[in-house]
Order: structure tokens, then sequence, then C-alpha cells
């Protein structure tokens, strides 16, 4: 009765000892989350004390400057509109269609798993190996140039990945009931796909491609490896318009820059005013990327409500 008595003793003294090492691990991991908060807090108020009185409806509507004061972002925001036309227009198709190939069509076996494999990979590679592989390939090897269609489809190789994988995982959301009443009925593989997994995959697959439009937007490194300007002062032909008329793609071939770039371009300056316009793109990229992922939530949470099992 005295060895149990002892033995009941020093487990419960083991166990105060681990809950007091919790306790420490607890307030340890608060500690390092609210100055990881208050850091980018003070960051994002800095930012908007330097660029909140710059953001008026010239900003937007002004061509960049060497005068501070009279500089805009007109050319950054319609070259990011361009490019994420384009990366949109290339990532989702394609990257929708990967994902229901390698899940409903494609068979298990070791080519399926190696391709599996590289695409989980490519996911985390510096967007900068893609920046250099878009410049062998578009820049010099097909010969787009510096272009909008060249950065466009750059971004898209960049957000392939994370397209596919969200896509999968959507889809593998689904009850393999919904798959097996579908076939029940005499359904073929194609109306399974088309009229059941995909619209009830969608709150999935829109969340990963809006993350991923939103991850492209903010992305430098790829866009001035294939040769972005840092200072244009004009936009892409639009089609049908000027003294000789533009072609319908002609402005997938034209020149252009970025915000990202845009903001480089102003905080590499010494002038401190450059860096309040620096900090004022700042602040509206951050609220388009933030929109973005609010959006995908949102859409996430409506069309769930809408799905019955």
């Amino acid at each position: 009765m005295d060895r149990n008595t002892k033995r009941t003793e020093e487990l419960r003294a083991i166990i105060k000892s681990h809950r007091r090492w919790d306790v420490i691990f607890g307030l340890a991991g608060l500690a390092s989350i609210a100055l990881a908060i208050l850091t980018l807090v003070a960051l994002f108020v800095e930012m908007v004390i330097d660029g909140a009185p710059r953001i008026t409806s010239e900003f937007f509507t002004s061509f960049p400057s060497r005068r501070a004061g009279q500089a805009g972002i007109l050319s950054a925001w319609v070259g990011s509109f361009f490019v994420m036309i384009v990366t949109a227009l290339f990532a989702i198709p394609v990257g929708i269609a990967s994902a229901i190939y390698l899940e409903e069509y494609a068979r298990k076996n070791w080519f399926t798993d190696v391709i599996e494999i590289n695409i989980s990979n490519l996911a985390g590679v510096p967007s900068i190996v893609y920046g250099l592989l878009a410049l062998g390939l578009f820049v010099y090897t097909f010969g787009f140039g510096q272009s909008i269609l060249s950065a466009g489809l750059t971004l898209a190789l960049l957000i392939l990945p994370i397209v596919i994988v969200t896509t999968r995982e959507a889809l593998r959301a689904i009850p393999q009931t919904v798959r097996e009443g579908a076939y029940a009925c005499g359904a073929t593989k194609w109306q399974v796909v088309s009229d059941h997994l995909v619209p009830y995959g969608m709150p999935g697959i829109l969340t990963g491609v809006i993350i991923g439009l939103s991850r492209a937007i903010g992305e430098t490194a790829p866009i001035i490896t294939i040769g972005a300007l840092t200072f244009i002062a004009f936009l892409p032909p639009m089609p049908f318009t000027g003294e000789t008329p533009a072609g319908l793609f002609d402005w997938l071939f034209s020149p252009f820059t970025v915000m990202p770039i845009q903001i480089f371009n102003w905080t590499s300056r010494p002038d401190p005013a450059f860096h309040a316009n620096a900090a004022a793109a700042s602040l509206v990229l951050v609220f388009l990327t933030v929109g973005m992922n609010a959006l995908a939530i949102w859409l996430r949470y409506r069309l769930r409500k809408n799905i019955k099992w």
C-alpha cells in the first residue's frame, strides 16, 4: 500500500511538472504571436500614415513622373490588370483540367506518382526559378519578348501547382457515394465530373484559384527577371484604337510594368516623397490582396451553404 501511494505521488509530481512546461510553452507561443502581430500592425500603421495622404484620384490616373508629387500608378495598375488576365486565362482552365485528369481519369501507377510528387514540389519552388525558366522559354525560345504575354504565362506557371493541388483536394472532399450514385443511374464518367464533382467542388476550386491569383499579383522577382520596365509612361494599345488601329491582340506583346515593380522603383530612390508614393502603392496592393482573399472566403462560405449531400 505504501509502495502504491509513493508511486501515485511520483506520477502526480511528473504530471504537475509537465503541466508547468505546457503553461510555459503556451505563454512563449502567445508571446511570439503577439510580437509578430504587433510588428505587422506597426508596419501597416506606418504605411497608412505615410501613404494615405497620397491616395487620390490623380494618383490612380497619372503616369509615373520624375516629380514625386505628380507621380501616379496608372501604368502599373493597368499593367497588373492585363497580366492577371493572361495569368487567369491560362492557369485556371489548365490547372483545373490537370487536376480532374489526375484525380478522376489517370491510372494510379508509378508514373502518376512521379507527376504528383513533382507538382507538390513545384508549389514550393522559389519564384525566381520560374522567372529564369520563363526568360529562356517565353522571352527567347518562343520569341514573346519582354511583354505582357510573357509575364502572364510566367505567373501562370507559378500558381499552376497551387490551382492543381487545391482542385484535387476539393474533388477528394466529395463523398465517394456521390460518384457511386451517379454511376448507378447510368451516368458516364464525364457526366459525373461535369454535373456532380465540379459543381460540388467549386467552393474549394474557387478558393484555390483566387488565393493563387492573389499571390501572383504581388510577385516581383519573376517579373523583373523577364525584363519588366521600372519606368513606363504609356499604356498597352487598346484594340482598334490609335492613328494606325491596333490589332485585337497587340496589347499582349506590349512592354509593361506592374505594381510591385513600381513600388520597388520608388523605394530605391533617396527622396522621401517617393517613399510616400511607395507606401501609397503598397497600401493599394495590400487592399487588393486582402480583398481577393476575403472574396475567396466569402465565395467558399456562400457556395458551401447551397451544397446538400
